[in-house]
Formats: structure tokens, C-alpha cells, sequence
């Protein structure tokens, strides 16, 4: 600590760097909170990752290699059709009730939760539908035989007691970061434990399938009902005591912001289901089981990307409907680096430990997946690359240019995967995700640095107007001309 002298000639002490940057922590209202709260769900999400894992190391014991790749396809089928159908209402509600909290009634607010509720629970009931009639057309397709079909039946269960949207936005708008980070270990518990069990008793496919099927359904159930809780606390009736008539007249542009986004949202989500989907057709359910393993070890670090949205998307919302430019970029900047951070971490623990990690935990059988791992990591990169500014262009009411790079992006996808796996095999939907992360995070950016660019560029046009209008109403030679001109 040294001593300054101020303007005034007062001594005052300088405090060292540290403590400096402490009190400047502790004193942050806009980007403390934020991290404090990422870091939850951070912790929540890798105790769940681990926790799945775990399960999915007994599953692969228990089947092996033919019989896990089946349910892998059984529940790429089953997702596949709900990121489909599925509205992701928490979006557009975001962005419609941050609008409307300053100047809307609760019970205004209870009918447009209630108009997200809806949307939730028809495609829920769509999307399971669908998956029973895809396995029943195409299921041998992709790997699945005569008698698998009742499996994704089974497993449609799971998508028609999944409408989560409503639930979710209650909670990212409520601040319920803790919630939405601890809820789902859960489920994960329940899985584990279940697939102890089931490997000591010698279960076989169906009963994994089950299990699966059961964990999700107590996932979203808990999920739902904390998500009427954090509404009740914020003084807002329920969605289901409110009328649901005339919703769409009373919330015009709603649905057409839900469509655009969910449309986005299905098209980068997509590459994440059908892709499994994809290897099974060209090389086989054991082949899309190893697969499916790269792709859910990486999305440890893919989940950081999915915390951003939670927690700053809200924000971001808010932050432009104070015209806040300078903020909104800011915390778009530090949450870019934070993540690029992220991701190399990830990269060299995959270095170091990737191939001893998977001998231990799925066997030899499945020693193939760590080059589909450790590219998959450099798609993940580029996504949580993306994730800040696809955040940031939703909040500036520009969903059409993120429907346009998600297009964009899942054309590219598609386009290398097919012209690839037929003599790469499973690692060209691995080089297929790299190409779709470098085409939406290059375009993202280039949409949300542009769009601030020009929004900054008119907000000063408008300041430099103003300032000239109350120059000349105000000044005294304003007034002489005025008067002289009337003379």
C-alpha cells in the first residue's frame, strides 16, 4: 500500500492491485452476478455430465458394443422428431416479457406464459407421434430391427411429458440460476443408480431404454414444477387459471418470432440427432454408438456455451431495451474470451488423458472414439465462440439473420457429412461439425459487430440532431434570426 497525493494536495493511500481488483469485483452489478451465476450452472451441468457419463459406462458394460449403438439410434430417433416439432417457447418469452414487465399487468403477463405453455405442450404431443410413425417407416434404415420399434415408443413417452419451455423462461427470468444448474442431478442420480442395478441384474436393451425414457420424464416434471414456483414468486398467476383464447391477437408477432427462432434453434440442433442418424445409416448402429460417445463426452464443454444462453440472454434482452450499446458489447466481449478459455482447456485434457480415460471408463471396444472426440472438441470451440452472439443478435430483435447462418451453416453441414461418410465413415460428421462452428461463428459475428456498428453510427446522428435543434431553439441568435425573418 503506498501513499498519493490528489489535485487538492490530500494524502490518500493506494491500494495494490489485487485488493484494487477485488473491490472492483465486489462492487460490479454487471458482470459479478452473471459470472456467479454461470458458474452454477457450470457446476450443476458437469455434475450432470459426470453423472451421465457414469450411466452410460454401465450401459455400454451391460449391452456392448451392437446393443448400446440400438439405443443410441432409439433415442436419436426420439430427438430427432422433438427438436423437429418442438417450440423452444422460452425464447420468444425472454424477449416478450422483458418487454412487458415495466408496463404489463400480471395477468397480461400470465396469458402470454400461458400462450408459451401452449405452443410447448402441442408440439410435445406432435413429436412423440412422429417418432413412433419414423421408426415404424425407417427404422431398419438406420439399424434397428423388427422388434425395436416398440422401443421408440417406449421413448416417445418421454418427449410427450417434455414441454419445458414456459417453465424455463419463468426461471432464467426470475434469476433461478441455482435451480436450472442442480435440478437435473436429480434425474442423474436416478439414472445412475437405475443402471447400477440393471448391470448387477443383467438387464438387457429394453429395460435401459426404460430407465432412459423414466429419468427423463422425472427431469421435466421436477423441472415444470419449479417453474410454476418461480412465477408464483414473482406474483404472477399460473398459465393454466388464465383464459387461452384470443392469444395470438393479443400478442401479435409472438408466434413469428417463436417460429423464426425455433426454426433456427431445430436447424443447429439438428446436426446434433440426425447426424447420429447418418452414421447409423452408412456404417451401422455399433458405429453410431461410438459416435454418439464423442459427441456426448464433448459436450461437457459445448454446455458452457448452452449456460451463456441461460444466463445472459435475459440480460442482453433487457441491456437493449435501455439502449445500452456500450454494456451489450462489453459483456459480449469478456463472455467470448472467457469461453475461448473454456475450450482450450478441454482440448488439452483430451491431449493428455483422452485415450487412457476411454479404455477405463467404456473399454477396449471403444477406443475409436478419440479422434471423433478430439475433433469434435475444435466444432465445440467454434460454438461456444458463436454462443455470445447469437445471445446478443436475438436480443437485438434480429431472429431472421440467425434463421439465415443457422440455414446457412446446416446446408454446409449436411453437404460435407454426405459427400464424406460414405469413405471416411463416422469422424466426417465429426468434420462436418467443425465446418458448421466456423460457418455460424464467422457470420454471427459479422451480423452482431455490423449491426452495433450501425446502430452506434445512428444513435449519433440522432444526438448530434437533437443537440443542433435545442441550439438553435435555445441560443440568442436563433431567436434574433426568428424574429428578424418575421420582420
Amino acid at each position: 500500500m503506498s501513499e498519493v497525493r490528489t489535485e487538492g494536495g490530500e494524502v490518500a493511500l493506494k491500494l495494490p492491485f489485487a485488493a484494487r481488483m477485488w473491490q472492483s469485483w465486489c462492487a460490479s452489478t454487471l458482470i459479478r452476478p452473471r459470472i456467479v451465476s454461470m458458474i452454477h450452472l457450470l457446476s450443476g451441468n458437469f455434475g450432470s455430465g459426470m453423472l451421465m457419463v457414469a450411466a452410460l459406462s454401465l450401459a455400454t458394460h451391460a449391452l456392448g458394443k451392437a446393443e448400446f449403438g440400438v439405443m443410441v439410434v432409439v433415442l436419436s430417433i426420439g430427438r430427432v422428431c422433438e427438436r423437429l416439432v418442438r417450440f423452444e417457447s422460452w425464447q420468444p418469452l425472454v424477449r416478450f416479457v422483458a418487454a412487458e414487465e415495466d408496463n404489463g399487468s400480471v395477468d397480461r403477463l400470465a396469458r402470454l406464459y400461458a400462450y408459451g405453455l401452449k405452443l410447448d405442450l402441442a408440439s410435445a404431443l406432435v413429436a412423440g407421434l412422429i417418432a413412433i410413425v419414423l421408426a415404424k417407416l425407417a427404422g431398419a434404415a438406420f439399424g434397428l430391427g423388427e422388434g425395436h420399434v416398440g422401443l421408440v415408443a417406449i421413448y416417445a413417452l418421454a418427449i410427450v411429458c417434455n414441454p419445458r419451455g414456459m417453465a424455463s423462461a419463468a426461471l432464467r427470468l426470475g434469476g433461478r440460476f441455482r435451480t436450472l444448474a442442480y435440478v437435473q442431478l436429480a434425474s442423474s442420480l436416478f439414472r445412475l443408480g437405475a443402471s447400477v442395478l440393471l448391470l448387477h441384474a443383467h438387464a438387457g436393451l429394453t429395460a435401459f431404454v426404460i430407465l432412459w425414457t423414466s429419468a427423463q420424464i422425472l427431469d421435466s416434471l421436477l423441472f415444470n414444477v419449479l417453474g410454476f414456483q418461480a412465477l408464483r414468486k414473482s406474483g404472477i398467476p399460473s398459465p393454466l387459471g388464465v383464459s387461452w383464447r384470443g392469444l395470438g391477437d393479443q400478442f401479435p408477432g409472438f408466434l413469428r418470432f417463436a417460429i423464426s427462432t425455433n426454426v433456427s434453434s431445430t436447424l443447429r440442433t439438428l446436426t446434433h440427432e440426425v447426424d447420429t442418424l447418418m452414421v447409423g445409416y452408412f456404417a451401422g448402429a455399433g458405429a453410431a454408438g461410438l459416435y454418439y460417445l464423442s459427441r456426448r463426452i464433448a459436450k461437457f464443454a459445448q454446455t458452457a456455451g448452452d449456460m451463456i444462453q441461460t444466463v445472459i440472454y435475459p440480460d442482453l434482452a433487457r441491456i437493449w431495451a435501455r439502449l445500452d450499446r456500450k454494456a451489450l458489447e462489453r459483456l459480449v466481449r469478456i463472455l467470448q474470451t472467457a469461453l475461448a478459455g473454456i475450450a482450450l482447456i478441454f482440448i488439452l485434457a483430451c491431449m493428455a488423458v483422452g485415450r487412457p480415460a476411454l479404455v477405463l471408463f467404456f473399454g477396449d471396444d471403444f477406443t475409436d472414439v478419440y479422434p471423433m472426440l478430439f475433433t469434435q472438441l475444435f466444432a465445440v470451440a467454434l460454438t461456444l465462440h458463436a454462443a455470445p452472439s447469437r445471445s446478443g443478435l436475438l436480443a437485438m430483435n434480429r431472429p431472421t439473420y440467425v434463421l439465415a447462418v443457422a440455414t446457412v451453416s446446416t446446408v454446409l453441414f449436411f453437404t460435407i457429412a454426405l459427400l464424406l461418410m460414405p469413405s471416411q465413415g463416422a469422424i466426417a460428421a465429426n468434420y462436418a461439425h467443425v465446418a458448421f462452428g466456423l460457418s455460424t461463428a464467422l457470420f454471427l459475428d459479422i451480423g452482431l459487430w455490423r449491426g452495433l456498428a450501425r446502430q452506434r453510427a445512428t444513435d449519433k446522428n440522432d444526438k448530434g440532431k437533437n443537440d443542433k435543434g435545442k441550439s438553435d431553439n435555445g441560443s440568442p441568435d436563433g431567436a434574433d434570426a426568428a424574429e428578424g425573418s418575421q420582420a
